[in-house]
């Protein structure tokens, strides 16, 4: 593939217009053009709409963008690998791990690590689960940590710890006293849950659909990180965890175990024939103390370490 005419691409549309882009390539606007146009014969995809006045991006192109934007950002990279070679500075690990708990579990044990092992480089990326697996499949990464089941060919997966689900409801809320809660207390409330697709959503709609019960209103929303804000905002209630919870704060926030016991799974993901290296080795160590103590803490985390 032409980098050249990736660059050109990625910039034209980040840009907005083949005049911004040939002014920062250093390039006529027609060499611009061709270049784009030999990288949409090349992928066989229409990236702009040049039925107009001006370049509009299509769907394919947006699509393609985001992915371009990766491919360059780790070229950009090879400057500093190369120095770090040079330098003696071999050993990295490139972790991924999905916003449900960067925070709580992936940036604790990361920190610890980073600390423990001075002579490691270490990257930390957040991707959404759909994207994650693709990516570690793909081997742009090492090792991810995430909600399972992830379900693809080219990934191995391995349990760490189970969270129990908890109603999260507003401190002030008239529930919020409960032991515990059923579905069926739940149904005349306002419900916050994830959008159609994402895991935390299929886990919600199997709560009440156990129940035989359907929630009211509801308020979708695109990640369980601003469900809780929109349930400390008094918008609602919402079924998550506490390590969803615990990113946002529990000052204003009551959380209340579900019953019947629904557990959610996180763990470790592998590429498939995966060469195991001594950082990685190392890294795992740590993360399982990290579980360990964080279960320690709280009934409702339980460690399931193969």
């Amino acid at each position: 593939m032409n980098i050249k005419a990736l660059r050109a691409f990625s910039i034209t549309l980040s840009e907005g217009s083949l005049i911004a882009a040939s002014e920062i390539l250093h390039l006529s606007q027609p060499a611009v053009s061709r270049l784009i146009s030999g990288l949409e014969a090349e992928l066989r995809l229409t990236l702009f709409d040049r039925s107009g006045r001006n370049l509009t991006p299509t769907p394919e192109g947006f699509a393609f963008y985001r992915e371009a934007g990766r491919i360059l950002e780790n070229l950009d990279e090879v400057p500093r690998i190369a120095a770090e070679i040079r330098a003696g500075r071999t050993e990295s690990l490139r972790i991924v791990t999905m916003p449900r708990i960067a925070q709580t579990l992936s940036a604790p044990a990361v920190a610890r690590f980073f600390k423990e092992y001075p002579d490691i480089n270490v990257s930390l990326d957040v991707r959404a689960r759909r994207e994650a697996g693709k990516w570690l499949a793909g081997r742009e990464y090492d090792i991810g940590i995430g909600a399972l089941p992830v379900e693809h060919p080219g990934i191995r997966t391995q349990p760490l710890l189970r969270v129990r689900a908890q109603a999260i409801l507003p401190a002030d809320h008239k529930l919020a006293k409960r032991q515990e809660l059923a579905a069926t207390a739940l149904v005349n409330e306002p419900i916050i849950r994830l959008m159609q697709g994402l895991l935390l959503r299929d886990q919600l709609d199997d709560i009440f659909h156990s129940a035989g019960v359907s929630p009211g209103q509801s308020c979708e929303v695109a990640s369980s990180q601003l469900a809780c804000s929109l349930v400390a905002e008094g918008a609602g209630i919402t079924i998550a965890d506490e390590l969803v919870s615990a990113q946002i704060g529990l000052e204003n926030l009551v959380l209340v175990p579900v019953i019947p016991e629904k557990w959610m799974t996180f763990g470790l993901l592998h590429p498939i024939s995966q060469h195991r290296t001594e950082a990685l080795c190392r890294f795992e160590m740590v993360l399982q103390d990290v579980v360990r103590e964080l279960a320690g803490q709280s009934p409702t985390l339980e460690v399931v370490l193969d």
